[in-house]
């Protein structure tokens, strides 16, 4: 799995710096999508889940991209960074 989250980020790195700033979320998904691709990855783009808690369904979640069936990988977009983004 190391070597598909190394990919991932590969890919990523490329749509940002290609795209750069400014875009909505949708904008870099397709990228994304695209560059996972040419990458040789399996993509599914926006994947629908039920989420169960103790066997009851709670809710409905969508995965922006799943990749190769095992890594979920959600995308965010925001206007600027602030404090609340660094870890």
């Amino acid at each position: 799995m190391d070597q598909i989250t190394e990919k991932i980020i590969g890919c990523s790195f490329n749509v940002g710096n290609k795209l750069g700033v400014g875009f909505l979320e949708k904008v870099y998904e397709n990228a994304l999508v695209y560059e996972l691709r040419k990458a040789g990855l399996k993509v599914q783009p926006q994947v629908p889940i039920q989420v169960k808690y103790e066997n009851v369904i709670v809710g409905d979640f969508t995965y922006d991209l799943l990749v190769e069936d095992n890594v979920v990988v959600e995308l965010k977009s925001v206007q600027s960074l602030n404090s609340a983004h660094v870890a």
